[in-house]
């Protein structure tokens, strides 16, 4: 689907103001921002465009089994000829000369080598384009939670002004009436400022991490996204447990590739050793050609040479020339056979090859065997703090309803006058803390599963 398409099915909606730019506003749920940045991210189309290049060259290997033909033509003009003697040459004033040739390759151990090393290039390739699928979701994943955290956050920070905002008015009306301190006033709007800098700094956070999203998504400057849900809206599917955890890796694209080098340097083992294979390919060649040369009649040649034996010398000119004739002859030969080549000595090349090659294969044998420790150790991880964040999870809902209950009755006794200022703001600023942990939690648990399906390989 089209970019322009994909903005009209979600249902786009401008705003113009008069000399300002166009703004439109896309409303976008998560699968439908990885479709988006799969289909039209530059990174994604260069890692598909490589892929089909290295098609291109598997066909270019076919085409050394393929017969070949050449053909050829020529036409040369004597401007000055050769001649043996006065009057007699056998030069030609004109030549024209066609050729064709053809080659057909019978045994080439290099060639159906190389053939085999293209395709698992072709693999490779095609894994690298799976591997930056793999990571452009991962992002894409991770920057629409960091938005819904900042929406989520920023809410929260709202409401607690709001919250404190009442405080403040009911303080003040209280003051007014001689029924609290100024140092009520003074704290609970020293209280509301101190909330201005976090608002500011999460509403900038929110533009921030949706310019990053966009930038996933190749989408312009001028549309602004409005994603649909909140982080809230993954609670049941985190805390009923969700999929099951594995420690399986056989897929981590990191250790695939690898595994594909393996294997490219293997092809590449063989490779370097054909060339101590003999090579055997079948030819034939056509030739047509022609030319004016002039070639001797030496039956005149013999009649004018009697002849001119009792006239003189005079004479005897006369009939060599005459004993030339000058007419377009044409030849056609043809030819076949076989071409056959086998190495004999290269100043020992070829061992120097193999043993860099081989020297490569343990090389990877030992970045493959830490890399597979290495990353059997990040899923680990990464399932730990899923559990982790889980927990958290639990524990902080818990502690929301807590803190609601004490700002609740601090809010009561404080209205009646039994309860402190101090109380309250402390009871709002713990109701709020806990509120923003339990969105952290959340967060949490969605980023560490976005980065467990990035390691064992899960693709969408």
């Amino acid at each position: 689907m089209t970019l322009c398409a994909l903005v009209l099915a979600l249902g786009v909606s401008a705003q113009t103001t008069e000399g300002a730019t166009e703004m439109t506003t896309m409303r976008l749920t998560l699968q439908e921002a990885i479709d988006l940045a799969l289909s039209e991210n530059p990174t994604i189309k260069v890692a598909d465009l490589e892929v089909e290049r290295y098609d291109y060259v598997r066909k270019e290997m076919l085409g050394n089994l393929y017969p070949s033909l050449s053909a050829s033509g020529t036409y040369t003009y004597a401007v000055v000829k050769s001649e043996i003697s006065k009057g007699l040459s056998f030069g030609a004033d004109n030549t024209i000369a066609a050729s064709a040739e053809v080659g057909l390759p019978l045994v080439m151990p290099a060639v159906w080598r190389s053939i085999k090393l293209t395709k698992v290039q072709m693999e490779n390739a095609v894994e690298q384009a799976r591997a930056s699928r793999i990571d452009l979701v991962n992002a894409v994943k991770k920057a629409y939670y960091n938005i819904l955290l900042a929406e989520q956050s920023l809410a929260v920070l709202r409401s607690s002004e709001a919250t404190v905002s009442k405080t403040v008015e009911d303080t003040r009306v209280q003051y007014e009436h001689g029924l609290a301190s100024e140092y009520n006033l003074l704290t609970a709007e020293v209280q509301l400022s101190n909330l201005q800098p976090s608002i500011i700094q999460t509403a900038n956070s929110i533009d921030i991490a949706k310019r990053l999203l966009k930038m996933y998504l190749s989408l312009p400057e001028n549309v602004d996204l409005a994603l649909v849900g909140t982080l809230d809206d993954f609670r049941n599917a985190i805390l009923n447990g969700g999929e099951e955890l594995t420690t399986d890796i056989s897929n981590n694209s990191q250790l695939r590739q690898l595994d594909i080098q393996a294997e490219l340097l293997q092809q590449n083992l063989k490779l370097t050793q054909t060339s101590r294979m003999p090579s055997l390919v079948a030819f034939g060649q056509f030739s047509y050609s022609g030319n004016d040369m002039q070639r001797p009649d030496f039956s005149a040649m013999m009649g004018g040479g009697a002849a001119g034996g009792t006239t003189g010398g005079a004479t005897g000119d006369a009939g060599t020339a005459e004993a030339v004739k000058k007419s377009f002859y044409w030849q056609h030969p043809i030819s076949v056979g076989l071409q056959l080549s086998v190495p004999i000595f290269s100043g020992f090349k070829n061992t120097n090859k193999v043993k860099q090659v081989r020297n490569q294969i343990r090389q990877l044998d030992i970045q493959r065997e830490y890399l597979a420790k290495s990353t059997d150790v990040q899923v680990r991880t990464s399932i730990n703090n899923l559990l982790t964040a889980r927990e958290k999870m639990f524990a902080n809902e818990k502690t929301v309803a807590q803190a609601q209950k004490a700002y609740d009755i601090s809010n009561t006794r404080y209205k009646a006058g039994a309860g402190t200022i101090l109380e309250l703001n402390t009871a709002e600023l713990s109701l709020t803390q806990a509120k923003l942990n339990y969105s952290q939690a959340i967060y949490d648990y969605l980023s560490a599963k976005a980065d467990y399906d990035k390691i064992i390989g899960k693709e969408e």
